[in-house]
């Protein structure tokens, strides 16, 4: 398997990346870490039980290390991707992150691998990039790839092409080897400015299953490696049959309206 921008990795870090990105290129990451900045979320209230019907479909699961420990069974097979920043709540500044889990931890926990956010263009910028540098300096001795991501906070007008790639290209520049950036219109500006491999983020709640399916199968055709999607799946009434149908976009490329007869057949 070869992905864009990571043919010269070390042995170690690709054998981590193999099991986050599957063997046809493309990767399906369930994230469950809203509660470290929001609490408990609509629908992750408890949640081990939310997504235990949900894992068997995900390639990747993105949590903090207390929710794994607390709400996660050790047996769970599903690669993890730790979330390593945090700090402020959603009713503080939430660019004002800092990096508040060590290596050890990380190692502890059998990691895959670790993730971070970055705020682009807020008072924090500096803080939140050099901490996405101090991170990659940290992790690149034991060879665990960083998964950066692009937030935006509470300024969700910044979600335009410009602003994404920018962010985008910042994150693959000071190291990441995965960044999780929002759907965007013109988003193969996005990927093509960015020379590591792009995930999808979810964003906010989507209306309708159609919304969800066009929004990621256009991000998948226009470049992405895969799909980093949480609040559309598990607030779903139906999740599992979202898992379904988003994997077979992933996983078999099937179209919006293929994966809606998936959905339709799965919440039977």
């Amino acid at each position: 398997m070869k992905l864009k921008g990571l043919n010269n990795l070390d042995w170690g870090m690709k054998n981590r990346l193999s099991k986050l990105v599957k063997e046809d290129g493309h990767c399906f990451f369930l994230p469950i870490d809203h509660g470290y900045f929001q609490g408990p979320t609509h629908c992750l209230e408890n949640p081990g039980e939310t997504i235990k019907p949900l894992l068997k479909y995900a390639d990747g699961l993105f949590v903090t290390r207390g929710t794994l420990r607390a709400c996660i069974e050790p047996d769970c097979k599903i690669p993890v991707i730790l979330r390593v920043s945090g700090g402020p709540s959603v009713i503080g500044k939430l660019e004002n992150e800092e990096i508040v889990t060590s290596i050890e931890d990380v190692i502890r926990l059998n990691a895959t691998s670790v993730g971070m956010s970055i705020f682009v263009g807020t008072e924090y910028e500096t803080k939140s990039v050099s901490n996405l540098a101090k991170l990659v300096n940290i992790c690149e001795p034991y060879g665990i790839p960083v998964m950066a991501v692009t937030a935006v906070g509470k300024e969700l007008d910044k979600r335009d092409a410009r602003y994404l790639g920018l962010a985008s290209r910042i994150a693959a520049e000071h190291g990441a080897k995965i960044v999780k950036t929002y759907y965007c219109e013109d988003f193969d500006k996005v990927v093509d400015g960015c020379p590591v491999p792009v995930v999808i983020a979810g964003g906010p709640k989507c209306e309708t299953e159609m919304e969800v399916f066009n929004f990621v199968y256009d991000g998948m055709q226009k470049g992405a490696i895969g799909l980093n999607l949480g609040r559309n799946v598990w607030q779903h009434k139906h999740p599992a049959a979202m898992m379904k149908a988003l994997r077979a976009i992933i996983h078999k490329n099937a179209s919006p309206e293929d994966a809606a007869g998936v959905f339709e057949n799965a919440k039977k």
